[in-house]
């Protein structure tokens, strides 16, 4: 379901307008001032990545290997996290802070290694 933009020849601003797919019939009216003279914009669009795209492209946050991702602090505890959200369920409190605890480097209580 795209948007597609148009700047307004008269008034000069830009109005966006969702349409149910790319085959579908536009005549778009300018949302500031009603105008009929408009021309359609390059848009900017967003695309997702996921953490192994950004830890590759910025190697400092961790590197080029898949081992660098674990050792990654941020990265503790977040397939337990996905894993919670994953199934509906809320996560314990004792399960956050012994996560919250491994990313700033402390073992958890009772971990036996």
């Amino acid at each position: 379901m795209p948007i597609y933009e148009y700047r307004c020849g008269d008034c000069h601003q830009v109005s966006s307008f969702f349409t149910r797919s790319i085959n579908a019939e536009l005549d778009p009216v300018c949302a500031h001032c009603q105008g009929r003279d408009m021309q359609r914009r390059m848009s900017s669009f967003a695309m997702g990545k996921t953490t192994q795209s950004v830890h590759e492209q910025f190697p400092a946050l961790g590197g080029n290997s898949a081992l660098d991702y674990y050792s990654d602090p941020r990265n503790i505890g977040r397939n337990v996290e996905e894993s919670f959200q994953r199934h509906g369920l809320d996560m314990p409190e004792s399960v956050r802070d012994n996560i919250a605890a491994a990313r700033e480097g402390t073992l958890p209580k009772d971990l036996d290694i």
